[in-house]
C-alpha cells in the first residue's frame, strides 16, 4: 500500500528493502548503503504486540534494550555505547534528555542506524541512533479499532482512522489514537498512557508532497526502581527476596508527564532535477515526578536505606532540517549530490529535591512512612543547546559495480546553563568537522560487500581545574561488511565486523581532587549478523546474533579493562511467523522466537547478572474485516535480571505476559 508521502516507503512483511529518507537522507536501497542500519517493520510489532520501543528493539543485532528494567522510560545500548539520548523521530532529534518514553502504537516502523551517524544527525552518541517513522495519511479510506487485555491488569484500547480528502487521494488524513492503562509484577507499580496523532497531507500538486504531523503523549506511572542486590544475586541471611517487592512508598509518586508536538515534512521535486526535503518540528514536554532510590543494605540485610527525589522538568524543542539531493552525470561517474543544513534550539529546566525517608524492611515492608522534602530544590538549572549544522555528501557509482560514499559536516554549538539557585551562568561554545567515507562493490546481483569509516561528535558541558571548556567527546569507527539479497527483494540480509572508539571522555583528576580530566576511552569490536525474509511458502523469519566486546581501555582508576556497562558478550534472537492460506487452518498463523543474551556486568559495579535465554510464542485468525491475536511472552517463565544499574540495585527482568488482541476493521 503506497504512503502519501514518498519519504516513506512501505514494505509488507518483515523484509524491509527500503528505508526512511529521514534515517538515511538519501534514495538508496539497504542494498546500496554502506552502513549497518535494521528496520523493524510494523508487521513484525504487530506479529509480536510489541507495546514499548523497548520491546521493539528486542533483537535488533547490537542493541541492548530495557537494560534498566520496566522503570518507564527508553533505556538503550548500541555497539556498547548509551544510546538512549540519541532516539529521532521522523529524523528529528527530541529532546537533550530520553524524559519520555515514546508510544509505540504511532510508528509505521522502527529503524536503527548503528555507528557514528553524525554527518546526517550532528551530536549524537557514537554508537548508533534509532529514528522512529510516525504513521501518516493513505489514499485510501481505512479503520481500525482495537482492544488489547492481559496480564497485570492490562487495558488497551486503540484507533486507526484516515479518509482521503480529494479524488487523488493526495490530500487525506488520519488519527491515531491509544488509551492504555496497566499494571506491573511488581506490587503497586502501574502505568497509564493516553496518546492521539493526527496527520494531514495537502495536495500542491504533482511535485510537491506535504505532510502536518502532530501528537499528544500523557503518561502517568509509579517509578519502579528494582532490588537489593542481596536477597536476589547474592545470599541474604534473611532469605530470598520476593521478585515482585516494591522498594519505594505507594503514596510517594507518581510520574506525570505530558509531550506535545507538531511538525511537517516536506518534499518538492523541482523541474531541474533537484529534489528539496525539509522536516520541521515544534515540541513540548513537562514532567512531575517523585520516586523512591536504593542506597545500601544495612548490615543485618533487612533494613534498605533509601532517599526520596522530587524531579521538575520543562522542556521546549524547535528542530528543523532542510537538504537537497540531485543525481547526475559527469566525467563518465554518476553522482548522487545531497547537501544540507540543520537548525536545532532545544531549552530545558530541571530541579531536582532529594528527600529524606526511613529505611524499609525489604522482608516485612511497612509502608506509609513520612518523607521530609526541604523547600527549596537542591539543584535547578536551564541548560540551551543551539547549533547550526552544514552537511553533503556524495555517492558516486564507478561503471557497474563500484560505488563511493564521501561525507563531511561542520557543526556550531551553543551550549549555555543558568543555575537559578545561584544566579550563575556558564556558556560553551564548540566547533566540530566530521565526516564518513565508504567503499561498496557489487560482487553479484544478491551480495555486496563494503568497507567504511566515519566519525561523530558529543558536547561535553563542564571546565576542567584550570577553568578550561571541555572538548566534545569523539567518535569513530571502522566497519567491514557485506549486504545481501534475494527472492526479489523478499530476503535481506547483512554481516558486518565493525572497531569503534570512544575518546574525550570524562575521568577524575588525579592531581585535583572533584575535578575530571578527558583521558578516558572506551572501544567495542565486535561481529553482527542479521536477515529478514518473507518466503513463498507462508513464512517470514527475523533472525540475529551478535558478538560485542566492549571494554574501558582508558582511565584513571582500577577500572581499565573492565566491560562496559549493560553489554553481554553474546546475544541472539529467532521470530518466525508460518502463515497457513489453505486446509482447516486457513487464515491462521503461529509465531514463535526465543532470546538469548550472555551474562552482564559493568565497569561502575561489583556484581555480574547472569545469561538466559527466553522463549515466546504467538497464534493469530484473520477473519473477513477482523483479527484476533494472543502473544505470550517468556513462555516458560524464566526468571532473569534486566541487566546492572549501581551498587545497590539490581533490574528484575519480565516473568511470564500474556496479551489478547482484536480487532475490527471498517
Amino acid at each position: 500500500m503506497r504512503v502519501i508521502d514518498s519519504a516513506v516507503r512501505l514494505d509488507p512483511g518483515y523484509s524491509a528493502r527500503q528505508p526512511s529518507p529521514s534515517t538515511t537522507k538519501s534514495d538508496a536501497s539497504l542494498f546500496e548503503t554502506p552502513q549497518s542500519i535494521t528496520i523493524v517493520t510494523r508487521e513484525q510489532l504487530d506479529a509480536r504486540q510489541a507495546q514499548t520501543l523497548d520491546e521493539a528493539l528486542r533483537g535488533v543485532a547490537g542493541v541492548v534494550s530495557n537494560n534498566f528494567g520496566r522503570r518507564g522510560w527508553d533505556d538503550i545500548v548500541i555497539r556498547g555505547q548509551r544510546a538512549s539520548e540519541s532516539v529521532y523521530v521522523d529524523g528529528l532529534k527530541l529532546e537533550q534528555s530520553s524524559w519520555v518514553a515514546q508510544e509505540l502504537f504511532g510508528v509505521e516502523r522502527v529503524e536503527v542506524l548503528k555507528g557514528p551517524a553524525s554527518i546526517n544527525f550532528g551530536l549524537v552518541q557514537p554508537g548508533g541512533l534509532v529514528n522512529m517513522v510516525s504513521k501518516r495519511p493513505r489514499p485510501v479510506a481505512f479503520g481500525e479499532a482495537g482492544v488489547t487485555v492481559g496480564s497485570d491488569g492490562l487495558r488497551q484500547g486503540t484507533l486507526d482512522l484516515g479518509r482521503p480528502l480529494s479524488e487523488s487521494g493526495k490530500a487525506a488524513f488520519r488519527i491515531t489514537a491509544l488509551a492504555k492503562n496497566s499494571d506491573d509484577p511488581t506490587d503497586f507499580v502501574f502505568f497509564k498512557n493516553r496518546y492521539v496523532a493526527p496527520s494531514l497531507s495537502l495536495d500542491f500538486g504533482p511535485r510537491t508532497e506535504f505532510v502536518l504531523l502532530g501528537s499528544f503523549q500523557q503518561r502517568n506511572y509509579l517509578r519502579q526502581q528494582g532490588l537489593p542486590i542481596t536477597g536476589t544475586l547474592r545470599r541474604n541471611v534473611n532469605g530470598r527476596v520476593p521478585l515482585n517487592r516494591f522498594m519505594g512508598e505507594p503514596g510517594f509518586g507518581p510520574y506525570d508527564a505530558e509531550q506535545a508536538r507538531l511538525g511537517y515534512s516536506l518534499s518538492h521535486a523541482f523541474a531541474s532535477g533537484w529534489t528539496l526535503r525539509q522536516n520541521f518540528r515544534w515540541q513540548e514536554l513537562e514532567v512531575d515526578g517523585r520516586a523512591v532510590f536504593l542506597s545500601a543494605l544495612q548490615d543485618n540485610q533487612r533494613l534498605q536505606n533509601r532517599s526520596a527525589t522530587l524531579q521538575d522538568v520543562r522542556g521546549r524543542a524547535l528542530a528543523l532540517d532542510t537538504h537537497a539531493l540531485r543525481t547526475l552525470d559527469a566525467g563518465g561517474l554518476r553522482h548522487h549530490l545531497m547537501v544540507g543544513v540543520d537548525l536545532n534550539h532545544d531549552r530545558n529546566r530541571s530541579a531536582s529535591t532529594t528527600c529524606a525517608v526511613p529505611a524499609l524492611d525489604v522482608f516485612d515492608p511497612v509502608y506509609g512512612a513520612p518523607i521530609t522534602c526541604p523547600p527549596a530544590p537542591r539543584s535547578d538549572t536551564t541548560s540551551t543547546v543551539k547549533f547550526v549544522g552544514v552537511y553533503a555528501r556524495d555517492r558516486i557509482e564507478i561503471g557497474q559495480r563500484w560505488s563511493v560514499l564521501l561525507g563531511a559536516r561542520h557543526d556550531r554549538i551553543d551550549n549555555e546553563a543558568f543555575n537559578h539557585i545561584t544566579g550563575l551562568s556558564q556558556s560553551q561554545d564548540d566547533r566540530s568537522t566530521t565526516g564518513n567515507a565508504a567503499l561498496q562493490f557489487e560482487l553479484t546481483p544478491w551480495a555486496a560487500p563494503y568497507v567504511s569509516h566515519a566519525t561523530s561528535f558529543l558536547p561535553v558541558s563542564g571546565v576542567d581545574a584550570g577553568g578550561a571548556q571541555f572538548q566534545p567527546e569523539k567518535g569513530r569507527q571502522t566497519e567491514a561488511g557485506v549486504k545481501l539479497q534475494g527472492a526479489g527483494g523478499r530476503l535481506n540480509a547483512a554481516l558486518a565486523v565493525y572497531h569503534l572508539t570512544r575518546t574525550n571522555v570524562l575521568t577524575a583528576d588525579p592531581n585535583n581532587d572533584g575535578f575530571s580530566v578527558q583521558t578516558g576511552e572506551q572501544r567495542s569490536k565486535g561481529f553482527e549478523a542479521e536477515v529478514a525474509a518473507d518466503l513463498s511458502s507462508g513464512w517470514s523469519v527475523a533472525a540475529a546474533y551478535t558478538y560485542t566486546d566492549a571494554k574501558l581501555t582508558r582511565d584513571n582508576s582500577a577500572n581499565v579493562g573492565k566491560v562496559l556497562n549493560n553489554v553481554p558478550r553474546h546475544s541472539a534472537s529467532l521470530w518466525s511467523t508460518h502463515r497457513f492460506e489453505q486446509g482447516a487452518l486457513a487464515d491462521w498463523s503461529v509465531s514463535w522466537g526465543l532470546r538469548h543474551e550472555s551474562a552482564k556486568s559493568g565497569f561502575t559495579v561489583n556484581y555480574e547478572v547472569p545469561g538466559y535465554t527466553v522463549a515466546d510464542l504467538g497464534v493469530a485468525y484473520q477473519g473477513a474485516g477482523w483479527r484476533v491475536g494472543a502473544n505470550v511472552n517468556n513462555l516458560f517463565d524464566r526468571e532473569y535480571f534486566a541487566g546492572v544499574l549501581n551498587n545497590n540495585v539490581v533490574p528484575v527482568g519480565t516473568p511470564r505476559q500474556l496479551r489478547v488482541n482484536a480487532v475490527m476493521e471498517f
